[in-house]
């Protein structure tokens, strides 16, 4: 089943994001529908990417499995006792029944390559964030260590933004940053030690935390997924270039060649863009899982 938009009618909606419909369960409990939907510079696409929705969530439990002693907000229920039958195809494969937390501020970004906006960053001033580099970086050079570069977290429609470590400890004071720096370093480095194994480069990634009832930090939303990091072919990598990657890049390409004002509405996806974006993300996740979407 393709679902570009969800429609739930045993549940209230909480709210509708890019890619991600979240009802309500309970006072403790909310359920998460990932729909097929893609958005590309900030703008949804009316089209869906069939597959889309499972991939991310199949993958994001993959992860949360493999890195079973950091705390995350599943709670492993299974999402379809808590729809009505005609429903349950909206949910099966593509959804989770989470914890509600509260979410904390920002996206925790982690950068272990120099590529985007860091990468133009580093040309104008040889740093990321506020932190130095070295001389005579390339793009897409692998950087001499990880590095937490995080980002506010912008409305609907808009752009999140870079901030420095003192900006976030403004935000989130000086324990909760360290915390989450040393959480995100440390969840990076082990993913892409997996990753690399089954022959992808994980160049960047973001994480979301939120606080559990307990003040525990907990890992939340989607992660180590085509939407939320930049997975490179370790077979295609080069320094010096903007590698091949496994997301959304195959849509952004096409999508520059438009006469667009990459406002809404966005052009009609042909039918080979939409069909080559749902392989690549199908392949990302066949080769880090060594699984078949079910």
């Amino acid at each position: 089943m393709v679902l570009l938009n969800s429609s739930i009618k045993s549940l209230s909606l909480i709210h509708q994001g890019k890619v991600r419909d979240i009802y309500d369960i309970d006072q403790n409990k909310m359920l998460i529908i990932t729909t097929d939907r893609l958005s590309a510079f900030d703008v949804i696409m009316g089209e869906p990417i069939p597959h889309k929705g499972e991939v991310l969530t199949q993958m994001a439990n993959f992860w949360f499995d493999h890195l079973k002693n950091i705390p995350n907000h599943l709670t492993h229920e299974n999402p379809e006792d808590y729809v009505l039958i005609d429903e349950i195809d909206q949910v099966k494969g593509r959804a989770v029944v989470v914890k509600k937390l509260r979410p904390i501020p920002i996206e925790a970004i982690v950068r272990g390559y120099i590529i985007g906006s860091g990468w133009k960053e580093y040309q104008a001033s040889q740093s990321i964030c506020n932190i130095s580099l070295p001389e005579g970086l390339k793009q897409a050079d692998k950087l001499p260590q990880a590095l937490f570069t995080p980002s506010n977290k912008a409305d609907q429609g808009q752009h999140d933004e870079n901030i420095t470590l003192e900006h976030c400890r403004q935000l989130l004071g000086d324990d909760l940053t360290q915390k989450i720096s040393e959480m995100s370093i440390s969840i990076y480095i082990r993913a892409a030690e997996l990753a690399k194994s089954k022959g992808i480069i994980i160049a960047d990634t973001k994480f979301e935390f939120g606080l559990d009832s307990n003040n525990q930090v907990t890992l939340m939303d989607e992660v180590l997924t085509p939407d939320s990091s930049r997975f490179w072919p370790e077979k295609s990598y080069r320094v010096g270039m903007s590698p091949p990657s496994y997301d959304k890049q195959y849509v952004r390409d096409w999508l520059e060649t438009q006469d667009w004002n990459k406002q809404a509405p966005a052009p009609t996806l042909p039918k080979t863009v939409i069909d080559e974006t749902s392989n690549k993300y199908r392949e990302a996740f066949e080769k880090i899982t060594g699984k078949k979407i079910s």
